[in-house]
């Protein structure tokens, strides 16, 4: 079976504080580790009440705390939102802290309106123009290949796994042509997944740091005991992702029975299309569904995303697709 990681939102709940988000999060790593999971990942979210994730690196600070063999990172850090250096120092300062167990996975897309831009100080379209560029500035802070006028300290020779994130073609192209390992968000953007993954190995150049491609795709994984049970869990997840693309988001809400079936047909069709990419139910569906999903991308890596309404749901979530499909 190919490796299995964890993408983790650190998702805040109804009538929840951000206090017991993050103390949640370090105990679904821990369990993650326990259960030989390879990497646990979070992602860069803005002023949205439901997210904790909004500063990716101490969170990190705070799971590698937490655990001790586990790879920890981000997936991702929006490159345009900040500026290649302090990210070198950031993350430099991580590997530091946690030696050969940090990856970092470098998005694109600005996600934010114009009221975050001011917030950030930020012309983010203008500064998603410049990804490569800074991409390529980035790498250079940890090895120094390239001459810059300023040394990352911390950051130069940082041990850091630097990965490319994708939903579309451009993450692909450019992951192929530095050589990076890819990753796709197919769990919530699966329309260009196979094109992507195939121009990804198509076009790859083997880099210092990788010597062939390594494709890593996003499934929704939520397993339980029976498939029944296993749905109304999703319902939490579901509920939030219909918030979201209907422009309400919030925290993420308890189950709801039949949810579903309660919804009108537009919305039916959008979970239907994400769950191109989903695995939910029991052991058995789950371990079919997986499988299936490999057979046909060729995947070199699974990251496990889903949100559960009680944190002790994702923990035996994981636990049972472990169990399914680590042997």
């Amino acid at each position: 079976m190919i490796p299995l990681s964890v993408l983790d939102l650190v998702p805040v709940r109804e009538s929840g504080t951000l206090s017991e988000a993050y103390s949640a999060a370090a105990s679904l790593a821990q369990a993650a580790e326990r259960c030989e999971y390879k990497r646990y990942w979070v992602a860069e979210h803005h002023a949205m009440e439901g997210i904790a994730g909004a500063a990716a690196s101490v969170v990190l600070a705070h799971i590698g705390n937490a655990t001790s063999t586990i790879r920890i990172g981000s997936g991702g850090i929006m490159l345009p939102n900040h500026n290649p250096f302090v990210i070198a120092e950031q993350f430099g300062t991580l590997a530091a802290l946690f030696p050969g167990r940090i990856d970092l996975g470098l998005g694109r897309a600005p996600g934010a309106g114009p009221e975050l831009q001011r917030a950030l100080r930020k012309n983010l379209n203008q500064a998603a123009e410049y990804f490569p560029q800074d991409v390529t500035e980035l790498r250079a802070l940890f090895t120094g290949d390239i001459d810059l006028p300023v040394t990352a300290t911390p950051g130069r020779g940082a041990d850091v796994e630097m990965w490319m994130l994708g939903s579309s073609l451009f993450g692909a192209q450019l992951a192929a042509k530095l050589g990076m390992p890819y990753a796709f968000a197919s769990h919530f953007a699966p329309d260009h997944l196979d094109a992507a993954l195939e121009m990804y190995r198509r076009d790859f150049q083997p880099s210092e740091a990788l010597e062939k491609p390594h494709a890593m795709a996003a499934m929704t994984i939520i397993a339980a005991d029976t498939d029944e049970q296993a749905e109304l869990i999703a319902t939490s997840q579901l509920q939030a992702f219909v918030r979201l693309r209907t422009g309400s988001p919030g925290k993420l809400p308890p189950p709801i029975e039949y949810y579903r079936t309660s919804l009108p047909a537009q919305a039916q069709a959008m979970l239907a299309h994400i769950g191109q990419a989903s695995a939910i139910g029991s052991p058995a569906t789950v371990k079919a569904n997986v499988e299936a999903f490999i057979k046909r991308t060729g995947a070199d890596e699974i990251i496990v995303a889903g949100s559960t309404f009680d944190p002790e749901d994702r923990i035996r979530s994981l636990e049972l697709t472990m169990d399914v499909l680590g042997g």
